[in-house]
């Protein structure tokens, strides 16, 4: 594949106002997230009007202009599974790309498989066979070669023709609004973690009391900041399951830390002064300031509903020809049959994920039936790929 290689600021803002007036730019960056506490942006590649570039941002000193024209009104920013690459667009230019398009999404959304690999769209989609011999490569080094290059190039190089493949699939089925929806509700929610504190995703918070999820708050916030002042990632500094072995003993004392197994690495030793202060802190909070996990409803039949209709997630959304973990997990139907049944756990004027826009069409009315009793599910030919059938009441 030809393409230009921008590797100074002048011709990064050559590039830009040539591409300035394409309608739709593809987008995909290399990084590498393993030694730093962000990742660490390494290669940046392009596609827009027939064009293809790769962008050094170890050679660049200012990514602006690209930042820019990204987050600028009148193009469509185009990926494939494009976390990272938004989160690089927020963090560099404080915004989100005027249009976003992810192909990832938007195949989920007419029934292929979720999230499915750039490798597979491509194949099913376009026909086409992708190299993964570089799928292992340290983008930090530098000279790249030749075939690095050529392999991220890869990732841009067909991307709109997948989504145009896309965006007509949808059309037809009506679903381009869906799209739209989803996509919307992503970046909201993506800008929204971006914007808070992280610590409420740690796993083993369930049972903690109050008291000590304060002591994981304050370990939390002790340790993104130490994190963010050696650039590395939070985990060196202190693992989670620590954390939480911490918060369950609810003590201050340097020597009870130390005793704690795993806490007695050198490295370590040096910052227990600092992590007794943490814990001291979270101990001496007042009871109005301690935070509090949403409790769900526990209530047997909610357990025993949500088993059974969990199950029959995979099947409405493949007779509705829409990726079952693009729609909703498991919980996502509890919490749907909690709402329903008014067993709690939700604010005023909050709604579960399957009660609202396309879910509810495709997932929640179905279940909202089933609550009622007006539809069944019944076993239509156990050898069958879809061997559950839904039947209205008194098989009408």
């Amino acid at each position: 594949m030809q393409y230009d290689l921008i590797t100074t600021d002048q011709q990064l803002r050559d590039l830009c106002d040539l591409v300035r007036p394409a309608p739709i730019i593809a987008f995909d960056t290399e990084f590498v997230s393993e030694d730093s506490y962000q990742p660490e942006l390494c290669l940046i590649q392009l596609a827009a009007a027939g064009k293809l570039a790769i962008v050094d941002p170890l050679e660049i000193e200012d990514l602006s202009p690209l930042w820019q024209l990204l987050v600028e009104p009148g193009r469509e920013t185009l990926v494939h599974a494009g976390r990272e690459e938004f989160r690089f667009c927020l963090r560099y230019s404080g915004q989100r790309p005027h249009r976003w398009f992810d192909v990832q999404i938007a195949a989920g959304l007419i029934g292929m498989e979720y999230p499915a690999s750039y490798g597979n769209l491509a194949g099913r989609l376009l026909g086409k066979s992708l190299d993964k011999g570089e799928t292992r490569t340290d983008w930090r080094r530098r000279p790249l070669t030749e075939h690095q290059l050529q392999y991220a190039l890869q990732d841009v190089a067909d991307l709109e023709a997948i989504r145009n493949v896309l965006h007509l699939r949808l059309s037809k089925r009506d679903r381009l609004a869906w799209l739209d929806e989803e996509l919307t509700a992503w970046q909201r929610d993506l800008e929204q973690f971006e914007a808070g504190e992280k610590w409420q995703r740690m796993g083993g918070l369930f049972g903690l009391s109050s008291r000590s999820l304060a002591v994981v708050r304050e370990l939390w916030r002790w340790r993104d900041g130490e994190a963010q002042r050696r650039d590395c990632p939070a985990r060196r500094v202190l693992r989670d399951d620590l954390i939480i072995e911490l918060a369950k003993r609810q003590t201050a004392d340097v020597k009870r830390i130390r005793a704690v197994r795993g806490m007695e690495r050198g490295d370590l030793a040096r910052y227990l002064p600092k992590i007794s202060h943490a814990i001291e802190n979270a101990l001496s909070c007042k009871d109005s300031e301690l935070p509090r996990l949403e409790r769900k409803s526990t209530r047997p039949q909610l357990n025993l509903l949500g088993q059974f209709l969990s199950t029959a997630l995979g099947s409405i959304c493949r007779s509705a020809e829409v990726a079952p973990s693009l729609a909703g997990t498991a919980q996502d139907v509890r919490d749907l049959i909690a709402y329903r049944l008014k067993l709690g756990g939700f604010e005023p004027g909050e709604m579960p994920l399957l009660a609202s826009g396309w879910r509810a069409k495709v997932v929640g009315q179905v279940i909202d039936h089933l609550l009622a009793g007006d539809l069944s599910i019944r076993i239509a030919n156990p050898l069958a790929d879809e061997p559950l059938e839904f039947e209205k009441r008194g098989g009408q």
